[in-house]
């Protein structure tokens, strides 16, 4: 069954949130409609549709016409079988010690590394994205600067692939956690299948909203790869839950918004221990002053 798509742009969270529930109304029905602020500083917001046939494009003229949004992109989507195609695209990733790899690819894990098995239909967290390979590269070089982290937690987790990463290296629990309920069960059976049930705790929370995380603190080591405006937000609690001498591991920032978020965490009692980039993505080691 073929898919469509239509695509626009334009200004203001309350428009395009009225244009995504218009766009509802068509005949023929979408079967989905997403609304997404673009993480580009532009202040614009997309809003797209998918459907199962060719949309009404008079109709899309018309919408875009009333609120002001650019002309709809309307696209028609090959028929792929996507987790296949990924299969074959997407590569085992090195990332200093660590080797992320899809089930398919077992056989490459190279005995003097740490695998970490993430499968290819879970695409995102998979450690080919500069914001995860960013963070992994992190901690390999926490690591192997002797650092040990007794107590660590992985906010916004995803696939659980930071959680595991360090259990797999320290002996120590580690607590995950994700507002999105979908996520927690992905990162659930990512936990499962790699051996480390008893090492990754995993809860369905909103930054450290949760008894779990409340009990754990204070955090030696703290991931957030998320967002930089979650990321800002998050900061007065992570000066809060992180101990003194401990480190934050933060990504999900384009590289011209790190000067924000590095702010953000000095005035929240953290100094910069460092900074790298991967393509349009920064990420940031943070130490926790005493």
């Amino acid at each position: 069954m073929p898919t469509w798509t239509a695509l626009t742009t334009l200004k203001g969270k309350t428009s395009a949130e009225a244009l995504g529930e218009a766009m509802e109304s068509l005949t023929p029905e979408p079967t989905g409609v997403g609304v997404f602020e673009l993480e580009d500083d532009s202040g614009l917001w997309e809003v797209g549709g998918y459907f199962t046939e060719e949309p009404d494009r008079a109709g899309l003229a018309l919408l875009s016409a009333m609120y002001e949004a650019r002309e709809f992109v309307i696209s028609e989507l090959p028929e792929i079988d996507w987790v296949a195609h990924v299969k074959r695209e997407l590569q085992p990733v090195e990332a200093g010690r660590f080797f992320v790899y899809g089930s398919h690819d077992a056989d490459r894990l190279p005995p003097d590394r740490v695998g970490l098995k993430i499968e290819a239909s879970m695409a995102f967290g998979t450690g080919h994205h500069g914001t995860t390979l960013g963070c992994l590269k992190a901690l390999d070089r926490c690591a192997t600067a002797g650092i040990v982290a007794r107590n660590v937690a992985d906010i916004g987790c995803g696939t659980a692939v930071l959680a595991m990463a360090a259990a797999k290296i320290w002996p120590n629990p580690v607590i995950a956690s994700d507002i999105d309920a979908v996520a927690v069960d992905v990162a659930r059976a990512n936990v499962r299948a790699n051996g480390l049930e008893d090492r990754v705790h995993v809860v369905e929370a909103a930054g450290f909203d949760h008894p779990d995380l409340e009990q754990g603190q204070p955090f030696d080591l703290v991931f957030a790869n998320i967002l930089k405006g979650p990321l800002i937000g998050l900061a007065p609690d992570m000066g809060r839950v992180t101990a003194p001498g401990g480190r934050a591991i933060l990504s999900g920032i384009l590289n011209p918004q790190a000067s924000e978020v590095i702010a953000a965490y000095e005035a929240a009692g953290f100094r910069l221990d460092a900074r790298d980039e991967i393509g349009d993505w920064t990420t940031l080691v943070v130490e926790k002053l005493a």
